[in-house]
């Protein structure tokens, strides 16, 4: 049953979800999915969407596109993008044919969501729904084992751990589907400030990374839209993959090259900007340069 908020909007409750299912109905803004502290990625939406179009989100959506391509199934594809945000992967795919699942908890990311979507076909808008929820409500409104791809882009280091989002992630996947993880590299935290001879933050990074070792603990940092996160690394979210019944079948790496530009950084046009993605996706898939990207790309199979 389609929720028309507005004239072509797109936020709609699955029609298989029994009525007495409150947890799609919007609601003021919430936090990105859990808390970290009092501060959430509400805190960061204005500066986020701002930024869309510079050189660090381009390459940041450009990279997970190419990354996940390479293992994407024969479609049609039945797809779950949690903590869609403006939609960038979710209408790409929706554009490609496949029916998409966006689940976006805040109000303002689903706005710009659905402004993005006003440029699909009738046909492809037909093969989208957006419902608000967040992870806690996630097996409310969405099947057990229903999608061929589970996509979770720059959620998890939103919350405190990641091994609960994991293994829910990993419930909605079909056997054999894929889940794509894309989330904060711990191990290379201070990759970004050596690189912008920041010596005293990439000094304070590298402590942190220490201590977090030390205590057994996941690496804590404030990002660059001013919101308090934590990070993973590779070996932490195979562990989470593992647990969960998904093997890790391929990571990569994220903005390894230009991760230490200024975050207002136009993005380049043109032959210059696809020299830009073409070095970024052959030293995010290349050792030992996938290791130092900040955002680090897992993507995970569930055993049939």
């Amino acid at each position: 049953m389609p929720v028309r908020p507005r004239d072509g909007a797109l936020l709609r409750v699955p029609p298989w979800v029994p009525s007495w299912v409150p947890s799609w109905v919007p609601s003021s803004p919430m936090g990105r999915f859990d808390r970290m502290g009092d501060n959430t990625f509400v805190a960061g939406q204005e500066p986020w969407l701002e930024r869309l179009g510079n050189l660090r989100n381009v390459v940041r959506q450009e990279l997970v596109t190419r990354q996940l391509a390479a293992h994407l199934p024969r479609g049609p594809l039945r797809v779950l993008d949690v903590g869609a945000g403006q939609g960038t992967q979710a209408l790409r795919l929706a554009r490609l044919g496949h029916s998409v699942t966006a689940v976006e908890p805040d109000g303002r990311m689903r706005a710009a969501f659905e402004q993005a979507a006003a440029g699909l076909t009738p046909e492809q808008r037909e093969h989208v729904t957006l419902v608000a929820t967040d992870l806690a409500g996630l097996a409310s409104v969405t099947r057990p084992t229903a999608y061929d791809v589970v996509m979770c882009h720059g959620v998890l280091m939103y919350l405190p751990e990641s091994r609960a989002a994991v293994a829910g992630l990993a419930r909605r996947v079909a056997p054999g589907g894929i889940v794509s993880i894309a989330a904060r590299n711990g191990d290379a935290m201070a990759w970004r400030p050596a690189g912008r001879h920041d010596w005293p933050a990439a000094l304070a990074a590298l402590d942190e990374m220490r201590r977090a070792a030390e205590e057994g603990r996941d690496a804590r940092y404030r990002n660059e839209i001013g919101v308090d996160a934590r990070a993973d690394t590779l070996a932490s979210l195979t562990a989470d993959c593992e647990a969960a019944g998904l093997e890790v079948t391929a990571w990569y790496g994220i903005r390894v090259a230009s991760d230490d530009v200024p975050v207002d950084e136009p993005a380049p046009t043109g032959v210059e900007l696809a020299a830009l993605l073409d070095v970024e996706e052959r030293l995010g898939a290349s050792d030992p340069y996938r290791a130092l990207g900040t955002l680090l790309h897992v993507i995970a199979r569930r055993r049939a």
